[in-house]
Parts: structure tokens; sequence; C-alpha cells
């Protein structure tokens, strides 16, 4: 490695780092740099080995490895350089990077523009103070995934899965596929976490039992798992007396949510939205720090791959342009702002400007659900600009809104954009 000046250099090579790398290369960016903690490009989805990716990207349903390995390939034709089994050990606001590996030591990187695509991490027992001895057989649910689909490990016989995230679902229809025993999925919420689908095809196909308003109150065991002691909550998430009832198991798996992994972006002095713990952005996933970009599970998360594709795909244009000194700085911006039922809104800004050119998707998610038709609104100063009709809203599948290039009118000038989720 000679070159320790990039135009653009990006951090992660799960779908948004990819696409993020390949944007920038096709919109003029001439020297592009991935780089990887892993020992292959492709992050997550190397282990998400069921289908479900590439519905909308390439219009085919897609094992995680085949999506990602035809970005891997457009990568090495576009000849951009990937530093693998390397860490990022800091980042600074003029986008200098402290890498390390094994043959190069430390080496300090200076990027045009940087694009943060490091993913997000999964929560663990510690994070939701799960109480009980402390046994083997504890693990979050996206750990066994990679045993089981890339080590060829099975950590275990006889689950529980506390919380109905994506992947815990995903894993339980997994382990059955394996011949383990999934006694039963327990949610703490009084509603799915994940996606509709995934329960459908992952719980209720294989008949795993899903009982929600329910947590685990203590682990049991000393080596090794022997039992979980469940209980139902109330409205308050407070263990209900009286509703105890022992589960033998030997593994507990947690799918309890997922946080973007913003370490470095904090280090570089990006601006965090407390909400979704990820970066505060505008539609092209420009940060609060000029020239350091965000794409993909850092700044929120999404429930389907080909959105984290497009949104790294608008990130590493835009950081090609910022690279090139050609990225347009307006005096208006109009903020968005959650309104009634939305609990946050993704991107935080945008330039009216550009929706001249093209449309802006704004996504979100509801605070609670409604099983209702409703309608999603977008206004501002005190007017509707556009909606659509959905036929329900829910907290584990994501709402998104395009603003089209008809509605520019509206933004002449600098203001604030609510968007409202109400029921028809």
């Amino acid at each position: 490695m000679t070159n320790l000046h990039y135009d653009v250099v990006v951090v992660g090579s799960g779908p948004g780092g990819l696409a993020a790398a390949i944007s920038a290369r096709q919109n003029g960016a001439e020297k592009v740099l991935i780089i990887e903690r892993d020992i292959e490009l492709g992050g997550i989805l190397l282990q998400c080995i069921h289908n479900g990716f590439g519905v909308e990207v390439f219009k085919e349903d897609l094992p995680g490895p085949s999506y990602a390995q035809r970005f891997i390939q457009q990568v090495h034709d576009l000849k951009i350089d990937t530093l693998l089994d390397s860490m990022v050990l800091e980042t600074t606001p003029d986008r200098r990077l402290f890498i390390t590996n094994r043959k190069l030591g430390i080496r300090e990187i200076k990027a045009g523009a940087l694009v943060f695509a490091m993913g997000c991490r999964e929560r663990t027992r510690a994070q939701i103070r799960l109480p009980g001895s402390r046994p083997a057989g504890v693990y979050t649910a996206g750990t066994a995934q990679r045993w089981v689909n890339v080590e060829g490990y099975m950590p275990g016989k006889r689950f529980v899965i506390l919380g109905s995230g994506d992947i815990g679902m995903i894993m339980a229809r997994r382990l059955t596929f394996e011949g383990a025993k999934v006694e039963r999925v327990l949610e703490i919420m009084p509603y799915l976490s994940g996606l509709t689908r995934n329960y459908v095809q992952c719980l209720q196909d294989f008949d795993i039992p899903l009982q929600l308003n329910h947590t685990v109150k203590r682990i049991i065991g000393n080596n090794r798992v022997e039992a979980i002691e469940a209980a139902a909550v109330d409205e308050q998430r407070r263990i209900i007396p009286g509703s105890e009832e022992i589960i033998p198991c030997d593994t507990l798996l947690l799918s309890v949510g997922l946080i973007p992994e913003n370490e470095l972006s904090r280090q570089a002095g990006v601006r965090i939205d407390p909400v979704t713990a990820g970066a505060f952005v505008d539609s092209r996933f420009h940060t609060s720090v000029p020239g350091i970009f965000s794409a993909g599970n850092v700044v929120h998360v999404y429930d389907l791959v080909d959105w984290v594709t497009q949104a790294g795909l608008a990130a590493g244009k835009g950081a090609a342009l910022f690279a090139q000194g050609k990225l347009a700085v307006s005096d208006k911006v109009v903020r968005t702002q959650a309104g009634e039922n939305v609990r946050y809104i993704v991107p935080h800004t945008f330039d009216p400007n550009l929706l001249a050119e093209e449309a802006i998707p704004l996504q979100m998610r509801v605070k609670q659900p409604i099983e209702a038709p409703v309608w999603v609104e977008a206004v501002c100063n005190g007017k509707s600009v556009t909606r659509k009709a959905l036929p329900y809203a829910r907290p584990g599948e994501m709402v998104t809104l395009n603003l089209k290039p008809d509605v520019v009118d509206s933004f002449r000038e600098s203001g604030t954009l609510t968007v409202n989720i109400t029921e028809r």
C-alpha cells in the first residue's frame, strides 16, 4: 500500500459500504479505498444465507452472500483498493484515519471525503440487565447465526429466544432446520419488533410459539443454562406476579435490538441523533462535519438491505462530489420533524434545490402500531405537501414517503417539514 491519500475512503464493506465505494468511483472519484476489519468483503451479508435480498435492487430473491458478491465483483472491476483484516483506530474531523493491520503496522491515511458504513451491533445481556446466574449458553442471535451458517457449530439443542427482532425469528427457523427445538419466542412489547413476513415464514410456518408482553425474569443454571423463568409484563413492562413459568432449555438467544456502530463518528465530531443513535444527515447523507458522510445501519436500522444499498449509493455520490469540490452548498435548508405517531425521520435536513432534480425519500418509524388504514402526510408551513395511504403502520416496518420534484414549489424558502401518521 503505497498511496496513503485517497479521494474517498469508505469504512466498512457491508451493503452500504460496497455501494458507497462503487458510487464514489462511478461519480468521478479516481482513488477509492474500502477498509474492512474482517478477512473478506461483504459484512453481515456473508452470514445471512437465507433469501430475501435484492427484490428491489435486482428484482430477484437472493441469499445474502449472492447479493454481496454482485457488488464485490463491481469493486474488483472498478479497481477499488481494499484493506482487509484492518482496524481503524482513530478518525479526526479533518478526515485523517489511523489504521492498523499485521502487514502495515500503524499507518495514517488522508481522505478527501470519508464515508462511515460500520453498520450496527446487537444489544447484549448486560445492556438489557437480565438477572440470574452467568452460565454458558447465553448468546446474541447474530453470534449464533455466524456459528451455524459460517463456522458450522451448533450453539445448543433446546432454545428460548428473547425478542422478536428479524435475526431472532430467522434463527428460530434456521435452528429448527438443523434439528434443534425452539421452545418459544418471548417479546416484552405488545407487538412485533421485526417484519411480519418473518413472523409468518419463520415462526408460524414452523409452529414456534410467540408470546407478546413476556420477558425473561431469571436465567437458571451454573455451568450451562438449564432453564429460564419467563413472566408476563404489564403496560409499564413490570413483571406480573403469579405469571412466572419455568421453561427448560440449554440456550438463550437475544434478539433485543441493534445499535448503530458510531464510536468513530463521535471521534470525528459528528453530531449524533439521540433517538436513532446514528448521525444527523441530509439527503446526501452528509453529516455535520464537512466531508464526512454516513450510510446504512450506522445512520438508522433498516428493514431491507436494498434500502441500505440505496443509501450507500447516495452517500458515495455525495462523497465523490465533495472530494472534487463539486458538492453544492445551499443557503436554503428544510428540516424534517417527527410529527404525530412518528418516532424519527431520516434525512434530518434536505436542500430543496436538489428536489428539483430527484426525488428525496423520507424514511421513518412509528411510535405505536396502527392496525387500520393510515395517512402518511407531510406538512410544511401549515400546508399539506404530499400524502399517501397505507393499510397499517407498525414499529417493526419502516415507512417511506417520497418527496417528488413536482412538490418543489412548496419549499422555495427554508422551513420545517413535519410528517404525521394518523388513522384514516
